[in-house]
């Protein structure tokens, strides 16, 4: 018998509060996978990606302990379309098969956070579809504020994903991230 089991993608756009709210699912007693937390386990040296990585972006990439660096690399392939997506290429079979073994593991409520959910196709993976949304304005500042980025960077980053409003519309169910983390945990304690 296979052990019962509920899959709910979690996704948003970048700075509208995903990671955020999958926290508060595993509080409230979710099983829950960060599809980002595997990509920066994968990208450590030893791990799945690492030397593909360091062969398809060099050495420069590297920081002091010979890991990579996420925010060069990150400024690499959001300034330039083909890098990300070989980033993506590299990175994005790897990340899966682990995330599909891990929910393969669990039972029950899974929560799984896929920033590239609908971007990548990978909606039949789950049973249900869960959106984190903001205000544009709100994401703006939150990307500009967390990564530290100008407001052309960070507008970068922003539309290198589908806008919010298509990932809206394709959702089961959507939590609107506009207040203080406290209501978000509100929202998703009713979702």
């Amino acid at each position: 018998m296979k052990p019962a089991r509920f899959v709910v993608g979690l996704t948003g756009g970048i700075g509208t509060g995903k990671s955020s709210a999958l926290a508060e699912f595993a509080r409230l007693g979710a099983a829950t996978i960060s599809l980002d937390q595997i990509a920066r386990e994968q990208a450590r040296p030893g791990g799945a990606a690492y030397k593909a990585l360091v062969k398809a972006f060099g050495r420069e990439m590297l920081d002091g302990s010979r890991g990579i660096d996420r925010r060069k690399l990150g400024a690499k392939v959001f300034a330039d379309r083909s890098a990300r997506l070989r980033l993506e290429r590299l990175t994005h079979p790897l990340i899966l098969k682990e995330a599909k073994a891990l929910v393969g593991r669990l039972e029950g409520l899974i929560v799984v956070d896929v920033p590239l959910l609908f971007e990548g196709g990978y909606r039949r993976m789950f049973d249900a579809v869960l959106v984190v949304a903001c205000r544009p304005a709100e994401q703006l500042k939150r990307v500009i504020r967390r990564d530290r980025l100008s407001p052309a960077q960070a507008r970068g980053r922003i539309v290198a994903q589908w806008p919010l409003e298509r990932k809206r519309r394709l959702a089961d169910l959507v939590l609107d991230n506009d207040g203080t983390p406290a209501a978000l945990r509100a929202k998703a304690r009713a979702a």
